[in-house]
Protein backbone atom coordinates (compact mmCIF):
# COMPACT_ATOMS: atom_id res chain seq x y z
CA UNK A 1 0.00 0.00 0.00
CA UNK A 2 1.48 3.36 -0.94
CA UNK A 3 2.31 5.67 1.87
CA UNK A 4 0.22 8.75 1.97
CA UNK A 5 1.55 12.00 2.44
CA UNK A 6 -1.75 12.71 4.56
CA UNK A 7 -0.58 10.24 6.65
CA UNK A 8 2.65 12.47 7.73
CA UNK A 9 0.38 15.71 8.19
CA UNK A 10 -1.94 14.20 10.01
CA UNK A 11 0.56 12.95 12.44
CA UNK A 12 2.12 15.73 13.27
CA UNK A 13 -1.00 17.85 13.57
CA UNK A 14 -2.96 15.75 15.38
CA UNK A 15 0.63 15.32 17.89
CA UNK A 16 0.14 19.30 18.03
CA UNK A 17 -3.51 18.87 19.11
CA UNK A 18 -3.49 16.84 21.53
CA UNK A 19 -0.48 18.02 23.17
CA UNK A 20 -1.99 21.93 23.15
CA UNK A 21 -5.62 20.51 24.35
CA UNK A 22 -3.64 18.68 27.25
CA UNK A 23 -1.18 21.48 28.11
CA UNK A 24 -4.30 23.30 29.60
CA UNK A 25 -5.28 20.54 32.45
CA UNK A 26 -1.70 18.78 32.33
CA UNK A 27 -0.95 17.28 36.02
CA UNK A 28 -3.91 18.67 37.55
CA UNK A 29 -6.23 15.80 39.53
CA UNK A 30 -9.70 14.64 37.69
CA UNK A 31 -11.68 16.76 40.16
CA UNK A 32 -9.95 20.15 39.65
CA UNK A 33 -10.65 19.78 36.03
CA UNK A 34 -14.23 18.82 36.75
CA UNK A 35 -14.57 21.80 38.70
CA UNK A 36 -13.52 23.64 36.20
CA UNK A 37 -15.04 22.52 32.93
CA UNK A 38 -18.17 20.69 34.27
CA UNK A 39 -18.83 16.16 34.87
CA UNK A 40 -17.25 15.74 31.36
CA UNK A 41 -13.72 17.78 31.90
CA UNK A 42 -12.39 20.06 29.39
CA UNK A 43 -14.20 19.47 25.74
CA UNK A 44 -11.80 21.70 23.35
CA UNK A 45 -9.41 23.98 23.16
CA UNK A 46 -9.01 26.13 26.24
CA UNK A 47 -7.12 29.36 24.21
CA UNK A 48 -4.79 31.49 25.09
CA UNK A 49 -4.81 34.92 22.92
CA UNK A 50 -6.64 33.32 20.84
CA UNK A 51 -3.58 30.57 19.92
CA UNK A 52 -3.41 26.84 21.16
CA UNK A 53 0.28 26.23 21.80
CA UNK A 54 2.22 23.09 21.96
CA UNK A 55 5.09 22.30 24.73
CA UNK A 56 8.19 20.07 24.54
CA UNK A 57 6.39 16.84 23.66
CA UNK A 58 5.53 18.36 20.20
CA UNK A 59 8.85 20.18 20.30
CA UNK A 60 10.66 17.23 20.79
CA UNK A 61 9.35 15.03 18.37
CA UNK A 62 9.69 17.70 15.31
CA UNK A 63 13.75 17.57 16.43
CA UNK A 64 13.50 14.46 16.36
CA UNK A 65 12.25 14.49 12.37
CA UNK A 66 14.47 17.87 11.63
CA UNK A 67 17.83 15.66 13.06
CA UNK A 68 16.91 12.48 10.95
CA UNK A 69 16.42 14.35 8.08
CA UNK A 70 19.79 16.53 8.13
CA UNK A 71 21.39 12.47 8.85
CA UNK A 72 19.83 11.25 6.16
CA UNK A 73 20.54 14.32 3.97
CA UNK A 74 24.23 14.20 4.92
CA UNK A 75 24.45 10.69 4.19
CA UNK A 76 22.84 11.21 0.72
CA UNK A 77 25.05 14.22 -0.44
CA UNK A 78 28.81 13.25 0.94
CA UNK A 79 28.48 9.81 1.10
CA UNK A 80 29.36 10.28 4.70
CA UNK A 81 27.32 9.77 7.72
CA UNK A 82 26.94 8.59 11.70
CA UNK A 83 24.52 6.34 13.29
CA UNK A 84 20.86 7.76 13.02
CA UNK A 85 20.64 7.90 17.04
CA UNK A 86 23.68 10.55 16.77
CA UNK A 87 21.49 13.14 14.68
CA UNK A 88 18.82 12.33 16.76
CA UNK A 89 20.71 12.95 20.04
CA UNK A 90 22.24 16.18 18.41
CA UNK A 91 18.34 17.66 17.47
CA UNK A 92 17.58 16.82 20.83
CA UNK A 93 20.67 19.12 22.53
CA UNK A 94 19.72 21.83 20.01
CA UNK A 95 16.11 21.42 20.69
CA UNK A 96 17.49 21.91 24.67
CA UNK A 97 19.12 25.57 23.30
CA UNK A 98 16.10 26.79 22.57
CA UNK A 99 14.49 26.47 26.12
CA UNK A 100 17.06 29.31 26.97
CA UNK A 101 17.23 32.96 26.60
CA UNK A 102 20.82 32.91 26.48
CA UNK A 103 24.11 31.41 25.50
CA UNK A 104 22.66 30.22 21.75
CA UNK A 105 26.37 28.98 19.27
CA UNK A 106 26.30 30.60 15.82
CA UNK A 107 26.42 27.62 14.09
CA UNK A 108 23.53 24.96 14.56
CA UNK A 109 22.41 22.13 12.29
CA UNK A 110 18.40 22.01 12.88
CA UNK A 111 16.33 24.62 10.80
CA UNK A 112 13.39 24.28 13.69
CA UNK A 113 15.76 25.96 16.32
CA UNK A 114 14.83 29.68 14.13
CA UNK A 115 11.06 28.85 14.20
CA UNK A 116 10.23 30.84 17.26
CA UNK A 117 6.29 28.72 16.95
CA UNK A 118 8.24 25.50 17.92
CA UNK A 119 10.45 26.69 20.23
CA UNK A 120 8.86 28.42 23.21
CA UNK A 121 9.90 27.66 26.42
CA UNK A 122 7.18 24.68 27.46
CA UNK A 123 9.29 22.36 28.66
CA UNK A 124 7.63 19.84 30.97
CA UNK A 125 10.72 18.60 32.46
CA UNK A 126 13.56 20.27 33.88
CA UNK A 127 15.39 17.41 34.53
CA UNK A 128 15.68 16.40 30.98
CA UNK A 129 17.06 19.73 30.15
CA UNK A 130 20.37 18.96 32.42
CA UNK A 131 20.42 15.49 31.30
CA UNK A 132 20.77 17.29 27.75
CA UNK A 133 23.50 19.61 28.68
CA UNK A 134 25.67 17.15 29.42
CA UNK A 135 28.59 15.74 27.47
CA UNK A 136 27.34 12.34 27.34
CA UNK A 137 23.65 11.19 26.73
CA UNK A 138 21.99 8.02 27.93
CA UNK A 139 22.61 4.76 25.96
CA UNK A 140 20.75 1.84 26.26
CA UNK A 141 23.70 -0.07 27.72
CA UNK A 142 25.20 2.91 29.79
CA UNK A 143 21.51 5.08 30.70
CA UNK A 144 22.82 8.18 32.76
CA UNK A 145 20.03 8.55 34.92
CA UNK A 146 16.54 5.92 36.06
CA UNK A 147 13.68 8.14 35.02
CA UNK A 148 10.55 6.60 34.29
CA UNK A 149 8.64 9.87 32.83
CA UNK A 150 6.98 10.39 29.49
CA UNK A 151 8.87 13.53 28.61
CA UNK A 152 10.87 12.63 25.76
CA UNK A 153 8.94 9.45 24.32
CA UNK A 154 7.45 11.58 21.85
CA UNK A 155 10.60 11.21 20.39
CA UNK A 156 10.01 7.75 19.39
CA UNK A 157 7.33 9.77 17.38
CA UNK A 158 9.74 11.66 15.06
CA UNK A 159 11.69 8.14 14.43
CA UNK A 160 8.36 6.44 13.76
CA UNK A 161 7.59 8.93 11.09
CA UNK A 162 11.15 8.24 9.38
CA UNK A 163 10.98 4.55 8.94
CA UNK A 164 11.48 3.86 5.13
CA UNK A 165 12.65 -0.01 4.18
CA UNK A 166 14.85 1.42 2.04
CA UNK A 167 16.99 2.58 5.14
CA UNK A 168 16.79 -0.18 8.14
CA UNK A 169 14.49 -2.68 8.76
CA UNK A 170 11.52 -3.20 11.57
CA UNK A 171 13.60 -4.63 14.22
CA UNK A 172 16.36 -1.45 13.40
CA UNK A 173 13.87 1.18 13.90
CA UNK A 174 12.00 -0.34 17.31
CA UNK A 175 15.88 0.18 18.73
CA UNK A 176 16.18 3.36 17.09
CA UNK A 177 12.83 4.55 18.77
CA UNK A 178 14.08 2.89 21.94
CA UNK A 179 17.77 4.75 22.10
CA UNK A 180 16.08 7.88 21.40
CA UNK A 181 14.28 7.86 24.39
CA UNK A 182 17.15 6.30 26.23
CA UNK A 183 18.90 9.79 25.56
CA UNK A 184 17.28 11.40 28.09
CA UNK A 185 14.91 9.04 30.18
CA UNK A 186 17.40 5.54 31.29
CA UNK A 187 14.15 3.28 32.45
CA UNK A 188 13.78 0.63 30.85
CA UNK A 189 10.13 1.61 30.96
CA UNK A 190 10.56 4.66 29.42
CA UNK A 191 12.63 3.23 26.71
CA UNK A 192 10.75 0.23 26.11
CA UNK A 193 7.98 2.23 25.65
CA UNK A 194 9.50 3.96 22.84
CA UNK A 195 10.25 0.70 20.97
CA UNK A 196 6.47 -0.15 21.40
CA UNK A 197 5.34 3.42 19.76
CA UNK A 198 7.92 3.33 17.25
CA UNK A 199 6.72 0.32 15.72
CA UNK A 200 2.83 1.63 16.23
CA UNK A 201 3.41 4.81 14.46
CA UNK A 202 5.85 2.74 11.84
CA UNK A 203 3.36 0.48 11.08
CA UNK A 204 0.56 2.34 10.55
CA UNK A 205 2.49 5.08 8.18
CA UNK A 206 2.18 1.76 5.44
CA UNK A 207 -1.26 0.40 6.93
CA UNK A 208 -3.20 3.14 8.08
CA UNK A 209 -6.13 1.25 7.88
CA UNK A 210 -4.82 -2.11 9.97
CA UNK A 211 -7.03 -2.62 12.99
CA UNK A 212 -5.05 -0.77 15.84
CA UNK A 213 -5.71 -3.12 18.24
CA UNK A 214 -3.78 -6.12 16.19
CA UNK A 215 -0.62 -3.22 15.51
CA UNK A 216 -0.43 -2.82 19.18
CA UNK A 217 -0.33 -6.04 19.93
CA UNK A 218 2.01 -7.02 17.12
CA UNK A 219 4.36 -3.71 18.63
CA UNK A 220 3.89 -5.49 22.10
CA UNK A 221 5.14 -9.44 20.66
CA UNK A 222 8.05 -7.05 18.92
CA UNK A 223 9.25 -5.17 22.03
CA UNK A 224 9.43 -8.69 24.57
CA UNK A 225 10.98 -10.77 21.71
CA UNK A 226 13.84 -7.78 21.06
CA UNK A 227 14.09 -6.72 25.16
CA UNK A 228 12.68 -9.28 27.18
CA UNK A 229 15.54 -11.20 27.92
CA UNK A 230 17.37 -8.19 29.48
CA UNK A 231 15.03 -6.05 30.93
CA UNK A 232 11.84 -7.93 33.06
CA UNK A 233 10.11 -4.90 33.16
CA UNK A 234 9.17 -5.88 29.08
CA UNK A 235 6.28 -8.01 30.58
CA UNK A 236 4.93 -5.21 33.24
CA UNK A 237 4.59 -3.22 30.05
CA UNK A 238 3.03 -5.74 28.00
CA UNK A 239 0.85 -6.22 30.73
CA UNK A 240 -0.23 -3.32 31.09
CA UNK A 241 -0.87 -2.50 27.57
CA UNK A 242 -3.04 -5.38 27.92
CA UNK A 243 -5.41 -3.95 30.52
CA UNK A 244 -5.93 -1.04 28.73
CA UNK A 245 -7.19 -3.13 25.31
CA UNK A 246 -9.04 -5.08 27.80
CA UNK A 247 -10.22 -2.26 29.41
CA UNK A 248 -11.42 -0.86 25.79
CA UNK A 249 -13.91 -3.64 25.40
CA UNK A 250 -15.13 -3.15 28.51
CA UNK A 251 -18.38 -1.30 28.05
CA UNK A 252 -19.47 -1.19 32.24
CA UNK A 253 -16.74 0.76 33.43
CA UNK A 254 -16.46 4.71 32.57
CA UNK A 255 -13.19 6.03 30.28
CA UNK A 256 -12.40 8.90 32.98
CA UNK A 257 -12.51 6.15 35.58
CA UNK A 258 -10.66 4.19 33.07
CA UNK A 259 -7.98 7.10 32.94
CA UNK A 260 -7.85 6.99 36.41
CA UNK A 261 -7.02 3.31 37.08
CA UNK A 262 -4.16 3.58 33.83
CA UNK A 263 -2.36 6.23 36.41
CA UNK A 264 -0.96 8.29 33.02
CA UNK A 265 1.98 8.99 34.89
CA UNK A 266 5.51 7.25 33.78
CA UNK A 267 6.06 6.52 30.46
CA UNK A 268 5.00 3.41 30.25
CA UNK A 269 0.79 4.38 31.58
CA UNK A 270 0.62 7.18 29.75
CA UNK A 271 1.39 4.98 26.05
CA UNK A 272 -1.42 2.74 27.65
CA UNK A 273 -3.89 5.31 28.67
CA UNK A 274 -3.22 7.10 24.75
CA UNK A 275 -3.91 3.51 23.57
CA UNK A 276 -6.85 3.04 25.30
CA UNK A 277 -8.45 6.59 24.17
CA UNK A 278 -7.74 5.73 20.79
CA UNK A 279 -9.12 1.98 21.21
CA UNK A 280 -12.09 2.99 23.23
CA UNK A 281 -13.00 6.10 20.93
CA UNK A 282 -13.03 3.68 17.58
CA UNK A 283 -11.65 6.41 15.67
CA UNK A 284 -13.81 9.13 16.38
CA UNK A 285 -10.76 11.95 16.98
CA UNK A 286 -13.00 14.43 18.95
CA UNK A 287 -13.73 11.55 21.51
CA UNK A 288 -10.18 10.09 21.46
CA UNK A 289 -8.97 13.48 22.63
CA UNK A 290 -11.33 14.08 25.32
CA UNK A 291 -10.31 10.80 27.02
CA UNK A 292 -6.98 11.25 26.25
CA UNK A 293 -6.68 14.83 28.75
CA UNK A 294 -9.11 14.58 31.10
CA UNK A 295 -7.76 12.46 34.11
CA UNK A 296 -4.81 13.56 37.03
CA UNK A 297 -2.05 12.71 35.12
CA UNK A 298 -0.05 13.98 31.91
CA UNK A 299 -2.85 15.16 29.70
CA UNK A 300 -0.30 16.34 26.84
CA UNK A 301 1.82 13.83 26.78
CA UNK A 302 -1.27 10.78 26.64
CA UNK A 303 -2.64 13.64 24.21
CA UNK A 304 -0.06 13.86 22.25
CA UNK A 305 0.54 10.02 21.68
CA UNK A 306 -3.16 9.66 21.06
CA UNK A 307 -3.54 12.52 18.31
CA UNK A 308 -0.28 11.26 16.77
CA UNK A 309 -1.93 7.77 16.58
CA UNK A 310 -4.93 8.51 14.93
CA UNK A 311 -3.31 11.47 12.73
CA UNK A 312 -1.68 8.82 10.99
CA UNK A 313 -4.68 6.73 10.87
CA UNK A 314 -7.20 9.39 9.67
CA UNK A 315 -5.03 11.49 7.28
CA UNK A 316 -4.60 15.50 7.90
CA UNK A 317 -8.38 16.03 6.05
CA UNK A 318 -10.24 13.75 8.87
CA UNK A 319 -8.99 16.44 11.76
CA UNK A 320 -11.65 18.90 12.14
CA UNK A 321 -11.03 22.11 11.07
CA UNK A 322 -11.20 24.32 14.45
CA UNK A 323 -8.38 22.14 15.84
CA UNK A 324 -6.01 23.36 13.49
CA UNK A 325 -6.95 26.87 12.60
CA UNK A 326 -6.06 27.84 15.85
CA UNK A 327 -2.54 25.82 16.14
CA UNK A 328 0.66 28.24 16.46
CA UNK A 329 2.97 25.34 14.74
CA UNK A 330 0.68 24.31 11.79
CA UNK A 331 2.64 25.68 9.02
CA UNK A 332 5.38 24.46 9.93
CA UNK A 333 4.46 21.05 11.30
CA UNK A 334 3.15 20.50 7.63
CA UNK A 335 6.42 21.85 6.04
CA UNK A 336 8.26 19.22 8.44
CA UNK A 337 5.46 16.39 7.49
CA UNK A 338 6.11 17.40 3.99
CA UNK A 339 9.74 16.58 4.07
CA UNK A 340 9.45 13.67 5.62
CA UNK A 341 7.40 11.91 2.41
CA UNK A 342 9.58 13.28 0.33
CA UNK A 343 12.90 12.85 1.48
CA UNK A 344 16.10 14.26 0.19
CA UNK A 345 15.44 14.30 -3.51
CA UNK A 346 19.33 14.97 -3.65
CA UNK A 347 22.08 12.58 -4.17
CA UNK A 348 25.75 12.67 -4.21
CA UNK A 349 26.72 13.38 -8.02
CA UNK A 350 23.66 14.08 -8.84
CA UNK A 351 22.67 17.14 -10.90
CA UNK A 352 19.13 17.98 -9.48
CA UNK A 353 19.62 20.56 -6.59
CA UNK A 354 16.52 22.35 -4.44
CA UNK A 355 17.52 25.12 -2.49
CA UNK A 356 15.02 25.18 0.26
CA UNK A 357 16.15 21.32 0.81
CA UNK A 358 20.23 22.59 1.05
CA UNK A 359 19.07 25.73 3.14
CA UNK A 360 17.21 23.44 5.75
CA UNK A 361 19.50 20.05 6.16
CA UNK A 362 22.65 20.96 4.90
CA UNK A 363 22.67 24.75 6.50
CA UNK A 364 20.53 24.15 9.45
CA UNK A 365 18.27 27.09 8.11
CA UNK A 366 21.41 29.65 7.73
Amino acid sequence: MAISQSSYRGCLLGLAVGDAMGYTVDNRSLSEIQEDYGPHGLLGYDLVNGYADVTSYTQLAAFACNGLLFGLTRGQMTGKMAPFIKYVALACCEWALSQRAWGRPPRTYCWLLRKEELCRRHCMDTRMLDTLSRRNLGTLETPTNSYPGPYGITTAIGVGLFFHEDRMDQNEIDRLGAESVALTHGSPTAFLSGAVLTHIISKLLRRPDAPLKKVVLEAVEAMKEAFGHQYSQAYDLATLIRHAITYSEAHDVRALEVMERLGCDNAAQVLAGAIYACLVSQDDFDRAMIVAVNHSGRSAAVGAIAGAILGIRLGEEALPDFYIECLEPAEVLLELADDLYTGCPMERGNKLFDLDWDYKYLHGGQ
